[in-house]
């Protein structure tokens, strides 16, 4: 059962819609995922990654994602590699959680009637596994995948969500870990707020122009309150 809203909620909003990444923003995957890709790209014989360099591609799209990562595993191993990422992550799936705090967050952004949507670079089936797992159906009205769409840095998650809900840039507000995330509001005209405990570290953030860089989702969410 979600946790009930906070009491002194604002009234007003500024953004009608906010988008959410996913893994190391909402949900605490960002070990495991790198892991994950070190181990695949070792098991079809490629220069295994750093963690820094697996963790810079949370965010895009897998094949893209593996193909950064792995510049030495030919093409046409790209079938292996990722089929032995997709093994590994669903061996250790259940290892992962929402991070603490997001719950309520989410249900004070919800009773102000805010739409919430997801933009990531997860595939279909595997948002809608984890939405599952962690019993958030009915919370998110909307979701894009970068299977269904474009990869970030790409806008083009965020145009359809836009477009969907008749939600124009500037009342949207893209939330992120990555750099990938930042740029994708950016290419979207839309303002952003990025959060420094995902996957990439913040010292680039800047340089897209972010409203605010969160340190723990409680500070994302006091920020939320009184900005969103």
């Amino acid at each position: 059962m979600l946790p009930p809203p906070h009491p002194d909620l604002p009234t007003s909003r500024q953004f009608d819609l906010i988008a959410f990444d996913w893994d190391g923003t909402l949900f605490d995957s960002t070990a495991i995922i790198t892991r994950c890709i070190q181990s695949a790209v070792r098991d079809v014989g490629g220069a295994v990654p750093s963690d820094r360099d697996a963790a810079y591609v949370i965010g895009m799209g897998l094949m893209q994602a593996l193909a950064h990562a792995a510049p030495d595993v030919p093409a046409d191993k790209y079938p292996e590699l990722g089929a032995r990422y997709r093994h590994h992550y669903i061996a250790h799936q259940n290892d992962i959680s929402l991070f603490d705090g997001v719950l309520l967050m989410l249900a004070d952004l919800k009773a102000r009637q805010h739409v919430l949507t997801v933009a990531t670079g997860k595939n279909r089936h595997g948002l809608d596994q984890v939405l599952q797992a962690v019993e958030l159906q009915g919370m998110f009205d909307g979701s894009r995948t970068a299977d269904e769409t474009a990869g970030k840095p790409d806008p083009r998650m965020l145009q359809e969500l836009m477009r969907e809900f008749g939600v124009n840039p500037a009342r949207t507000l893209m939330i992120g870990d990555t750099t990938h995330d930042l740029q994708m509001a950016l290419n979207a005209g839309c303002p952003s707020v990025g959060v420094s405990y995902g996957a990439h570290e913040p010292d680039a953030f800047p340089a897209l122009k972010p409203r605010y860089v969160a340190h723990s989702v409680r500070d994302l969410h006091d920020w939320l309150l009184v900005n969103a």
